[in-house]
């Protein structure tokens, strides 16, 4: 026991026994400064300076530009431009797919090839149609008025009889016979429509062209876009008087009837319309009579 105490008093003994530091002048050997210290006095004064130096150097880390200089610390500036990148990235992808999907669209178009392995529309038209027989037709008054009335317009209207597609009005697109319907079939997506060589042909609806080129198998094609997601395609044509990216109003001359194409069998019009990429009957929305 009474050596523990004795090494205590030592080791107290030293920490606290002072130390003159002095400062002189190496010339003179002046005195200039001098500082009274013992071993407890540095080792405290020494912990406090660390901690204080690391404090400030967490501030300096967490609340100064400063740190993005640091190795593997990423700055907020950067984890925001990584974001955005991100998104925008995110939404290149999804107009690259909607582009590539407009695009095959397209393609099939001017191919005239179109298979349908989703889903039978006609099929769900039939599961959904009403039996007429359910329901009585006998007309009222009102609507042998209206008839009449709209007979009497049609009667003296200057323009060509049009059927309108929800808020879409579509127009004939020439003048002349039909010689070949729609059958679907035989893969004829389209009406032809025979007419004198050089006719005009006229756009069906408001809208921007789209295509407009030399194909082998079908001539000068010029191809629409109107609303509602419709594609109006004229094949064959002799000449073409719009080109890619005008916008063109209906009943404006696009093009002219013509006799061209290797699958030409004399001078007509092979007209297609076409609904968010399925061919449609043209005759269910123009009459050509």
């Amino acid at each position: 026991m009474e050596k523990k105490g004795k090494k205590r008093k030592e080791i107290k003994r030293k920490l606290l026994h002072k130390y003159r530091l002095v400062i002189l002048n190496e010339s003179t050997f002046e005195e200039k400064i001098s500082f009274k210290l013992s071993r407890l006095n540095v080792f405290i004064t020494g912990t406090l300076f660390i901690i204080v130096l690391i404090g400030l150097t967490t501030l300096l880390i967490a609340f100064t530009p400063l740190r993005e200089y640091i190795p593997g610390y990423s700055s907020t500036r950067l984890k925001k431009q990584a974001t955005e990148l991100t998104y925008k990235t995110d939404s290149l992808v999804n107009v690259l797919s909607y582009t590539n999907r407009y695009l095959e669209n397209i393609r099939m178009v001017l191919r005239g090839d179109f298979e349908n392995n989703e889903m039978n529309r006609d099929s769900l038209f039939e599961q959904f149609k009403i039996d007429p027989s359910t329901i009585d037709l006998s007309p009222i008054r009102e609507d042998s008025l209206l008839r009449a009335q709209v007979a009497l317009e049609d009667k003296y209207n200057l323009f060509q009889r049009n059927v309108s597609s929800g808020n879409l009005v579509l127009f004939s697109p020439v003048s002349g016979v039909v010689s070949q319907e729609y059958d679907a079939q035989k893969k004829h997506f389209a009406v032809d429509i025979v007419a004198e060589k050089d006719a005009p042909v006229k756009a069906v609806a408001n809208g921007t062209v789209i295509f407009s080129e030399w194909t082998i198998g079908t001539g000068y094609v010029i191809i629409m876009e109107h609303e509602e997601g419709l594609l109006s395609v004229y094949k064959h044509n002799g000449s073409l008087n719009k080109e890619q990216g005008e916008i063109v109003r209906a009943g404006e001359v696009i093009a002219s009837v013509g006799n061209t194409g290797e699958l030409t069998t004399g001078p007509h019009l092979h007209f297609e319309l076409w609904n968010n990429g399925s061919p449609v009957n043209p005759s269910d929305y123009i009459d050509f009579n």
